[in-house]
């Protein structure tokens, strides 16, 4: 059986100087794909929202989405850290939801929890629950409305906020921070400053370690976004596979006697 991979051990990997990988997976076989691979985090992102069900946020997305795909990912996940997102309205109302929610993630296989934002006291409470907790800041996808769509955070003056927001996670008890779209000169800033590791996305190389969601790697989103590399164009081979299907099925080439019974 393979060690899995725990909070503790990525400040082993940041104190050595090695950097983090981490990707998406919201089922079995993209968590399967991810973890074979060497990924050392597999986050079951509310981005789930956007990439699996169509939404135009992560905002609509519910705990009973997270604990069903949590619950998936997690039978495809052997090594790798396996983190859950809490979505919103999960942890912001009081404490006590918020340790609730974390609780029930953790019980369906989560190996730690994240939450957006700096709820320093969400954060320690969950903490001295024993659940570890991933910290996020920067543009941070459940607060879309408030700064009017995905843009940018910290450029400027506003990248004391961006800072203070990291340095108050980590004093909660946080064992990492994702830094998403923070400018990389900020971001590379901010890891030096922390002791717990950085997690970028649009964040530059300065951060300690990188996420980013499995289906704009793989080439099967429809948008490309400039804080992601498509290293596949996995989407294009699967179109063409369900055409060339669609042709043997109409022609009668399919099935053969080789795949009937």
């Amino acid at each position: 059986m393979t060690d899995r991979i725990t909070a503790p051990r990525l400040q082993v990997l940041k104190d050595k100087g090695q950097k983090i990988a981490c990707l998406t997976a919201y089922d079995e076989p993209t968590a399967r794909l991810a973890d074979r691979a060497g990924v050392d985090v597999v986050l079951v992102g509310d981005s789930v929202g956007s990439v699996m069900y169509g939404y135009s946020t992560t905002i609509p997305v519910e705990l009973d989405d997270i604990e069903r795909h949590t619950a998936a990912a997690l039978v495809g996940c052997e090594r790798a850290l396996l983190v859950a997102d809490l979505p919103f309205g999960s942890y912001q109302v009081s404490v006590s939801q918020a340790v609730e929610s974390s609780i029930r993630l953790i019980k369906c296989g989560a190996g730690a929890v994240k939450l957006e934002g700096a709820y320093s006291e969400q954060i320690e409470a969950i903490v001295r629950a024993g659940i570890p907790v991933m910290g996020h800041v920067g543009m941070t996808p459940q607060s879309v409305n408030s700064f009017g769509g995905h843009r940018v955070q910290g450029r400027g003056d506003s990248g004391a906020l961006v800072l203070a927001g990291a340095l108050a996670v980590q004093e909660a008890g946080a064992f990492a921070v994702v830094l998403e779209l923070v400018p990389a000169e900020l971001a590379a800033r901010i890891t030096a400053e922390l002791r717990i590791p950085t997690i970028g996305i649009g964040a530059g190389v300065g951060c300690d370690g990188q996420i980013q969601v499995f289906h704009d790697l793989m080439g099967i989103s429809t948008q490309s976004f400039k804080h992601a590399k498509r290293y596949v164009e996995a989407g294009a081979l699967m179109a063409s596979g369900i055409a060339q299907y669609v042709e043997d099925v109409k022609s009668g080439e399919f099935p053969t006697s080789e795949n009937s019974f």
